[in-house]
């Protein structure tokens, strides 16, 4: 089926399309054998808050961007290669429901879906087109991915000192290898992660530790692992305080 398409007009035009509505700002994606298998508005947790963002889903890449204009313009066009992308199902959790992770080694992140069957859509035909990837070039699944950063509302205290709580002048940082959220002086180090930055990005005391003395497997918590050590009462080299696909409000 993607092998009939890949030089098809339709397909063509189509691609065309999805290159139009991101302007001269976006990277061109008309290449030969790409396919665009399907597009959809998926809700993205972002720092601050969720929100919509245009997905498109190739072949051999996902593209994704800010809804400028509804089907006709968007922009800050984001290019994941789909061989280094994992993703794995998330349980509902209050009204954040029908979501997954998207990680790769350099940026991770949750999306959701509008209903369970879209969520098992996407899900489905990233994996096919992941599965076909990997067997085509013969490589192995990536086994490293970058922390999901955890939200700015799950945390009102530092997620390791336990004790700083968060105020406009002590402001949120996050740890580029676990994703917690945490405060200045726990997160006043920096280290090298190649998949993520050229040069050393912000990590907190415990992460530094660990990646000093080799222990590198256990400075990484999952998704689920982050959320339980938060308080609930209360990729790229980016900013401390944005998050690099957004715009400076995240």
């Amino acid at each position: 089926m993607v092998d009939r398409l890949a030089n098809s007009e339709a397909n063509t035009r189509r691609i065309s399309i999805v290159e139009n509505c991101f302007g001269a700002a976006g990277q061109p994606l008309t290449i030969p054998g790409r396919v665009l298998i399907g597009e959809g508005v998926l809700t993205k947790l972002c720092r601050k808050k969720p929100k919509a963002r245009q997905f498109f889903l190739f072949n051999d890449i996902l593209v994704y961007g800010n809804i400028v204009i509804q089907k006709k313009k968007y922009n800050k066009q984001h290019i994941i290669p789909l061989e280094n992308v994992t993703i794995d199902s998330i349980q509902d959790e209050g009204d954040l429901r029908n979501g997954w992770l998207i990680k790769t080694p350099t940026k991770s992140f949750a999306v959701y879906a509008a209903t369970a069957t879209e969520k098992s859509e996407w899900m489905n035909h990233i994996n096919k087109c992941v599965s076909d990837l990997l067997s085509k070039s013969g490589k192995t699944p990536s086994n490293e991915h970058a922390a999901v950063w955890v939200p700015d509302s799950e945390a009102t205290v530092c997620m390791r000192c336990q004790k700083a709580k968060f105020t406009p002048v002590n402001r949120r940082h996050h740890c580029r290898k676990c994703g917690f959220v945490v405060c200045g002086p726990c997160s006043e180090k920096r280290f090298l992660l190649p998949s993520q930055s050229s040069k050393p990005v912000r990590i907190c005391d415990f992460c530094y530790d660990l990646l000093s003395s080799g222990e590198m497997t256990t400075c990484h918590p999952t998704r689920s692992d982050s959320y339980s050590q938060s308080p609930k009462s209360p990729l790229n080299d980016v900013s401390d305080d944005d998050d690099d696909d957004d715009d400076s409000s995240d």
